[in-house]
């Protein structure tokens, strides 16, 4: 049987494994989205403006940034599994710390040490799904970080929504001894607590237990995931063989020829970079404020971002169906493409908005017009960058830097989300309309990097790339 194929017996127990590696991605999405239902209240409550919000909401992003660039070098010392369990506990215990906050800047301490953990997680879960998945499958197994994070968003956007009803419809009211926002924020820690569950019952990546000279364990580990009528001599002495001729990646190995980065690496960072300017946190972070900008209540404006992650789940499932039939390149210039033209229509739209008294609305056609394409924005994410990204950075680099470089490229990712989130109510503050318009022109340029540079992946074996 060839060592692309996995038997259909085996593949079962190789879901499993990307599933419970991918709640890493659950935690992402679900503490992303959650802070959209809180942020209202935050203001509320310790009486600030815009820019601190937005300072509070995007500093998690810097301590994701440093996880991510942390954890690739962690999970080569301790191995994969190891370093899930690390994140997940230092989550439960930010998840707690943020939903008792007695100051501004504690509840940010906190979402620095819970954006560290998903920064962590966000390194380890797609590298090692990339390791423990058979090439056949891999894009589509691959997606499951893109889906959980998405339902992450989706059960993040739920959850608040029922907080703030069984709370009167404010997120400031009372919820027994705790503020609506606060239980919010501290729901964090049930996912967190599954996280580690899972992570504790995994088996370690079979690359990470050749590389620590554990050949017997990665055997079984193999014959899991692959079949036992794999040739498992031959799959032990092709990784071997790789593992011989590389050591643990630095950062000095990510240096080209120059003084600059390999080109590879640049692609990566590129390409996340990309996946965070069109603009797709705002939505996330900041559609509750952004409907209720324009005239929508609290809970119907909840109500709305849920429905944005529907069509974020949906769109997601799409790009698993289709990641490993047409490819990771064409679905990134389908994405591109209606994210474009959506972020466009959405700018022009918001460019009618009226202010009336103290409230600001949008008149009709506008109005549906941009709930419309605001959505239409989140379809053509979802299946494209969304879940193409997250594959390709778990499989386009050489196997002697894979885990520096994803460190690096995941690093650069959460500061490119940082860079939007922190600026995002400031910018909407002076012009959404013009805001709209930046994030439709990042989306052009995305299509032109990946007609330039992005090569295809799909049906390649790890060790082939280089």
């Amino acid at each position: 049987m060839s060592t692309k194929y996995a038997h259909h017996e085996h593949l079962g127990h190789v879901v499993f494994i990307t599933a419970a590696a991918a709640i890493g991605g659950f935690l992402f999405g679900y503490d992303s989205a959650v802070i959209n239902g809180a942020v209202v209240g935050i203001q509320k409550h310790f009486h600030v403006g815009p820019v601190r919000t937005g300072f509070v909401v995007a500093i998690a992003l810097l301590g994701s940034a440093v996880g991510a660039w942390a954890g690739g070098g962690m999970a080569d010392r301790l191995g994969r599994t190891r370093t899930m369990q690390v994140a997940a506990v230092l989550f439960a215990i930010s998840s707690i710390g943020q939903m008792l906050p007695f100051a501004l800047w504690d509840l940010a301490f906190w979402r620095v040490v819970a954006g560290f953990a998903i920064g962590m997680a966000s390194v380890i879960s797609p590298a090692y799904i990339a390791e423990v998945a058979p090439p056949a499958y891999r894009g589509r197994l691959g997606s499951f970080q893109q889906l959980a994070i998405v339902l992450g968003i989706a059960v993040s956007q739920l959850v608040n929504y029922l907080i703030v009803e069984l709370a009167g419809g404010n997120v400031n009211n009372p919820l027994g001894p705790l503020q609506a926002w606060q239980w919010m924020l501290g729901a964090c820690l049930v996912p967190a607590l599954l996280y580690l569950v899972f992570a504790l019952t995994i088996p370690e990546s079979p690359r990470y237990l050749i590389m620590s000279g554990r050949t017997r364990r990665a055997r079984e580990v193999l014959a899991e995931v692959e079949g036992e009528d794999v040739d498992l001599d031959a799959r032990i002495a092709e990784i071997q063989h790789v593992l011989r001729t590389q050591r643990v990646p630095t950062l000095k190995d990510l240096r080209g020829p120059g003084s600059g980065l390999l080109p590879i690496v640049w692609i990566g960072i590129t390409l996340s970079v990309f996946q965070q300017f069109v603009g797709i946190n705002v939505i996330f972070y900041y559609s509750s404020v952004l409907w209720q900008s324009v005239g929508i209540n609290q809970a119907e404006s909840l109500l709305i971002s849920f429905s944005s992650s529907i069509i974020n789940i949906v769109g997601t499932f799409i790009a698993i169906s289709l990641v490993d039939r047409i490819g990771r390149r064409p679905l990134l210039l389908i994405g591109s493409a209606g994210m474009t033209v959506a972020l466009a229509t959405a700018g022009w739209a918001f460019s009618a908005a009226r202010v009336v008294g103290k409230s600001v609305t949008l008149p009709d056609p506008q109005g549906p017009i941009a709930l419309v394409a605001a959505n239409v924005f989140v379809l053509f994410f979802a299946l494209s960058w969304g879940v193409v990204v997250w594959v390709l950075l778990g499989e386009m680099f050489p196997n002697r830097i894979r885990a520096a470089a994803l460190g690096v490229a995941a690093g650069a990712q959460w500061i490119a989300n940082w860079a939007i989130t922190v600026s995002f109510p400031a910018l909407a503050q002076w012009n959404l309309a013009a805001t709209y318009a930046m994030y439709a022109c990042f989306a052009l340029l995305s299509f032109l990097f990946v007609i330039k540079w992005v090569r295809e992946t799909k049906g390649r074996k790890l060790e082939d790339m280089g």
